[in-house]
This record gives structure tokens, sequence and C-alpha cells, in this order.
């Protein structure tokens, strides 16, 4: 017996996300779960609104597609046939793609018993310590933010306005912990010189995309003038982007809902490496279901940003948590993600 189950959930943050082109009190997404054979395995389809429809359209999706399709692929471990099929199948929404395909490592390393590093031959390697992010907000809640990250050994900061020195002197009256920052496309190119610059005398250890994607010319006039490294992150979707943008960026940002999963993100891992550039992982206000899957790349990257779950008040799983900052290792069957609330669960698919 199969039986394959999803969930609209509006994932809650404890305080309002802010970033340069929106202010989230609530985030929708859809949860996922499949059962077999006595397993259970998760996975989370986080919509990127900024290249994808909304979660309500992709769980109404959900329940019209023609799931007797899938379930020969749960028969053999087979994950690159797999991720090329979900592409068809989820007619190219990386989120949802994102999702099953975590699900069928999680489910296939839970049959096999043992923790899905080991499935994808990533066992022992160490994971970078994750940043916390602190995104825009008035000085005063920014403060507070700070204040409640002080377990946290690193920052990233939310920028891209017409108050972005206020905000950096904001957090460094509570800490002088190195900070990340992002800017999603906030500044223009002469500005961002400026203002990386700036942020290099701040104990700042690089910038996420300064001026809006696909503007390579701009990019590569502002890193040959900023005295930072530059991270591409909406420039930095999938592996055929990456080759256009090498000689813009020092490193890339990874989002595994944005770039269709695991298999996609191995690639562009590998891709990035070829080229001698910088790799790291981040997220979006992602459940526990939705980090577990980069926690297990984790010890690939040079950086990690996986601190979606952290910032929830209503995380429905337990799972990996960058408490501190450190992910511990990973040692349960699968990615050790379990229902910890009781979810709404619509059945769409059984056998």
């Amino acid at each position: 017996m199969m039986r394959i189950e999803a969930a609209l959930y509006e994932l809650t943050p404890t305080h309002r996300f802010g970033i340069s082109r929106e202010m989230r009190t609530v985030s929708p997404t859809v949860l996922l779960k499949v059962t077999r054979q006595d397993i259970t395995a998760y996975g989370e389809a986080f919509p990127s609104t900024r290249y994808e429809g909304p979660a309500s359209e992709h769980f109404q999706m959900l329940r019209d597609l023609a799931w007797d399709r899938i379930t020969p692929y749960f028969e053999q471990y087979r994950p690159a046939v797999f991720s090329r099929f979900c592409r068809a199948f989820f007619r190219e929404i990386d989120s949802l793609i994102a999702g099953m395909t975590t699900i069928y490592y999680d489910y296939f390393a839970r049959r096999f018993e043992v923790p899905a590093g080991t499935l994808l031959g990533l066992e022992g390697l160490a994971l970078p310590q994750s940043s916390f992010t602190i995104g825009l907000d008035t000085p005063e809640v920014i403060r507070q933010k700070v204040t409640e990250a002080e377990q946290y050994p690193i920052l990233k900061v939310k920028l891209g306005t017409d108050r972005d020195e206020e905000i950096i002197r904001t957090v460094r009256d509570v800490t002088d912990k190195p900070l990340r920052v992002d800017a999603n496309e906030g500044w223009s190119r002469e500005e961002a010189v400026e203002k990386i610059n700036w942020l290099a005398e701040q104990n700042v250890e690089f910038v996420e995309q300064p001026i809006p994607a696909g503007r390579f010319g701009d990019m590569r006039w502002l890193r040959s003038r900023a005295r930072l490294p530059v991270f591409a992150d909406e420039d930095c979707r999938h592996v055929d982007d990456l080759p256009a943008m090498m000689e813009c960026y020092d490193g890339i940002n990874i989002k595994l809902v944005k770039c269709g999963g695991i298999t996609p993100a191995l690639q562009m891992i590998r891709t990035a490496r070829t080229f001698g550039k910088s790799v790291m992982l981040g997220c979006m206000t992602e459940s526990s279901a939705g980090i577990a899957p980069a926690v297990v790349l984790g010890g690939l990257a040079d950086y990690l940003d996986l601190d979606g779950n952290l910032l929830l008040s209503n995380d429905p799983f337990s799972g990996p948590r960058a408490a501190g900052g450190t992910f511990p290792m990973l040692s349960q069957p699968g990615m050790d993600v379990r229902e910890r609330e009781p979810i709404h669960w619509e059945t769409v698919f059984t056998t």
C-alpha cells in the first residue's frame, strides 16, 4: 500500500520577516508525506513566489495529478531518473520537485536504515556553522532580534533600503559578531560599491545579490571595485544559470526549493567548484522538513544559512536545527524529520 498526503500550511515567523522587496507575517507552504510499506517520509514544497505561483495553486494542482505514475519509482533507488520524472510530472515547478525528491531520498534512507547523508556518500563530513538572519524592521525590533540571537555566532543582516547604515549601526550597538549581508537586489551598482566598501569596515564577511538579477555587466563592474566578496542569490537558480555569472561573483547561494532539490543542487555544487567559486547553502523561512535536505548536503558547502525553521513560531516538525549555529550529525535513518504537532493532511492518492 502507498499513500500520498499533502497539507496547505501557514508557517508563522516569530517576528515579521522583512527583505528589500516585501514584509511577511505568514508564509503559506505545502507539506508532503508518503507512506509505503510502513515507512513514512516527509518533504516540503515552499514556493519562492518571485519565480512561482502561490502555495494554494500548487496544493490544488496536487489533487489533479495522475499519481499512479509515480509509484513504480519507489520500487528501486534511481534518484537521477526520479528527478527527471518529477521535472515533467510537476510541470517544472521547482518547489514541488524539491519536496517530492526530498521524500524520495528520505524514504530510501529509511528503507535501507541509514542516514540520508550515508545514502548520498556524505557521511562524516563536518558542517560549517550556520548564520542566523535578522530581517528588516524598525530599529527597536532589530535591536530586540539581535539580542534574542545571542547564542548564534554569525548573523546575516537584510539590507537594500535607504537606511542601511542605520540598520548596521543598530546591530553594532548590540554585538560585534561577524556579519553577512543580503541586499536582495536592493541597490544600484554605484550605491552597491559605496555601501559594500563601507561594510568592509564593519566586520562583514560578504554581500549577497547587491543589485537586480540579470545585470551581469554591472556586476562585473561592481565586483572589480568591491572590497568584499559578492555572492549570487536571485541570479542563481539552476545549474544552467552558472556559466554566465562566473565572472560576476565570488560564490553562489543554492536554495533547494529554487533549483529543484538535492539532485540538481549536487550538480550546482560541482559546477561552482569547477569554476573555483565558494558555495553557500541557503533557505527560505521553511519548516524543518524543508531545511533537512540542505543539512544533508551541508558538508559540501563553505557557508550555511539554514535557519528558516529557527525563525518560526509554529514549525510542525522536529528535525535538524542549528542550535547555537551548529547542526548535530544526523545519525537516525532518513533525514530525522518527525511530526511534532497535528497536521491536517489530505490524502491525494492511495493504492
